[in-house]
């Protein structure tokens, strides 16, 4: 009996440690990763959010929010996006810009059906001031059957913008943090999602050359 009592205990404190590396059925991979929860709240939060070391954002239920990137370790800087700004950091995603990330990111929507946001990353043109925003924007929807998480690393680092006037018409790649752009951001546009977790895994994902732009 006391065997019994101390492996139900010992499968308790370890159980969380084996749920963060190993695949769960819903579409993720294995393996150790960074968790963020983007939560839509009904009404504006007031409290101090800065410097957060918690694994949330909080943006409006309806309405959009910046959330504004910088480069480092994974952190949320300001979890407060209730008053249409907040604030993540996140490292590098393909310093090279040769298509192939140095981590990806999968996301789900949680919630009630029907639920709904748009998530776009976009930058500033330092040359024009102008904002400039991926064609690819990542819809979310919540189903009755729940969802599976997906690989939306183009959508979250990278920009794919026609920015050089070459008569083509073919988007140019421009990975996070590039230094052709400034002042990058996620911009969210909520309609009634409340949450979208995100997943930052450790392994690469490859990204095609830009070629004449299709939604996919």
């Amino acid at each position: 009996m006391k065997r019994v009592c101390l492996y139900l205990v010992l499968l308790l404190v370890l159980s969380p440690a084996i749920t963060a590396y190993a695949g769960e059925g819903n579409g993720a991979p294995s393996g150790p990763h960074y968790n963020l929860n983007v939560i839509g709240v009904q009404k504006e939060k007031s409290a101090d959010m800065d410097d957060n070391n918690g694994h949330r954002i909080f943006v409006k239920l309806q309405g959009k929010t910046k959330i504004m990137l910088g480069e480092g370790e994974y952190k949320v800087l300001d979890a407060n996006g209730t008053d249409g700004s907040a604030a993540f950091q996140l490292p590098s995603s393909d310093p090279d810009n040769d298509g192939l990330t140095t981590y990806s990111v999968y996301v789900r929507a949680l919630g009630k059906p029907n639920g709904a946001a748009d998530m776009t990353t976009c930058a500033q043109d330092p040359e024009t001031g102008d904002e400039v925003c991926s064609m690819y924007i990542l819809e979310m929807r919540t189903r009755d059957h729940g969802n599976n998480f997906k690989d939306v690393s183009r959508y979250l680092l990278y920009i794919y913008a026609d920015l050089v006037d070459d008569g083509y018409g073919v988007p140019e790649r421009y990975p996070l943090f590039d230094d052709r752009l400034e002042e990058y951001f996620w911009s969210y546009d909520n309609n009634g999602l409340k949450i979208a977790q995100f997943r930052f895994y450790e392994m690469p994902t490859e990204e095609p050359d830009p070629g004449p732009f299709e939604q996919p």
